[in-house]
């Protein structure tokens, strides 16, 4: 049934469609094919989302106010036309879920996730208990999308892995799990181009932002990250045939309280891979030990076969306008590889202090460009 929708939150439908107030599509209410708050919708979502994808027209699926179960989802298209989920209630994972995903989104051209609901993992069931490989939300092949406003909460793994998509837009989410929550990654994105992160809160386990091979043009603005591992790249150079990482500008972020702050770390004596034009800009460092690293003797739990130099090679970087305080006294760790010393690595306006007043800078197989301030010295 054809009907006109009001947006909730004033934003466009798709990421490439702008709209002022109204969108004519057909709506597909959960509670219309026998969901219903407190109890199981799996069946219900998964119909609704099957018509929204055959509709001729934009399409809405509506998840009212309320909390919901709901089991593992995965769906595909193509679409026939864009299709948005507007998610307002809160949506419970099983606290076993099986397999390596809860929501799977794949395949879709002009896919969108709106609203001011919660995807809730369940994850505060198990962490300290069990392992899990289940991620809250895996996007795979989604192009000109948008994911606004909602929760990611307590995932069991990584919140939001994305693989393979194009143009897609997170903005003003909010992603949380306790600090000492294994392997819960905010947002991991690989084998990407053209993603943006926007005005989002972040507060995890671990990395606030991943970065994995072959990921391509990635913006990431006004990101507040804490607690968590900071904003990484890598790691890189562990896997055979890794593509290339190129063009990531993060800006305007502030990190609280975080284990790194902005990190390229790579294994030592694997495998080849490259890492090019690499920016941060503008960032506020707020009790952060590590702000600013670059790692490429990273072996994690001394998993390394091999303790030789990285073969990933890393250009074109720059650190500029970084302030704030440090847990620790390294401000500044840079271990380049020997065997492919890192070029042309800019270092502009830093003033990093802690409260030792001993803070310090380490710089190794480079040969920093540094203009204006550069607290502490020592590259």
């Amino acid at each position: 049934m054809a009907a006109t929708i009001r947006f909730c939150l004033l934003v466009s439908l798709f990421a490439s469609i702008t709209l002022t107030t109204t969108v004519q599509a057909h709506v597909f209410d959960v509670t219309k094919y026998g969901g219903s708050p407190n109890s199981d919708i799996t069946q219900a979502f998964l119909k609704a989302f099957a018509d929204a994808c055959a509709s001729p027209i934009a399409a809405f699926v509506v998840i009212p106010d309320g909390t919901y179960q709901i089991g593992v989802v995965n769906v595909k298209g193509p679409c026939k036309a864009p299709v948005e989920i507007q998610l307002q209630g809160i949506l419970k994972a099983p606290v076993n879920t099986p397999g390596d995903a809860w929501f799977t989104f794949g395949y879709i051209d002009h896919f969108s996730i709106t609203g001011c609901g919660t995807f809730d993992g369940m994850g505060s069931a198990i962490y300290g208990k069990s392992k899990s490989k289940t991620v809250n939300i895996r996007f795979n092949y989604i192009t000109n999308g948008k994911v606004e406003g909602i929760t990611s909460k307590d995932s069991k793994q990584f919140h939001i892995n994305v693989l393979g998509c194009k143009n897609l837009i997170f903005c003003k989410m909010t992603i949380i799990a306790p600090a000492d929550s294994p392997n819960t990654d905010g947002i991991h994105i690989g084998r990407s181009s053209d993603i943006q992160v926007l005005d989002t809160k972040i507060a995890t386990g671990d990395d606030c932002i991943s970065i994995g091979d072959g990921l391509q043009h990635l913006t990431v603005e006004r990101v507040t990250c804490g607690p968590g591992h900071g904003i990484s790249v890598g790691s890189l150079g562990r896997y055979p045939n890794e593509a290339p990482v190129q063009g990531i500008w993060v800006r305007q972020c502030t990190f609280k309280g975080t284990d790194n702050g902005v990190r390229i770390k790579s294994w030592p004596d694997m495998e080849p891979c490259e890492v090019s034009d690499v920016h941060f800009d503008d960032i506020t460092m707020d009790n952060v030990c590590n702000p600013i690293i670059i790692d490429q003797v990273y072996c994690p739990s001394n998993e390394c076969k091999s303790k030789g130099p990285s073969k990933v090679t890393i250009r074109d970087v720059s650190f500029k306008n970084i302030k704030g305080t440090v847990r620790g006294d390294d401000a500044i760790m840079i271990s380049c590889s020997p065997a492919h010393p890192c070029a042309n690595l800019c270092m502009s306006n830093i003033d990093l202090t802690s409260p030792t007043g001993k803070a310090k800078a380490t710089c190794l197989n480079v040969k920093p460009i540094i203009t204006g301030t550069m607290n502490p010295a020592g590259c």
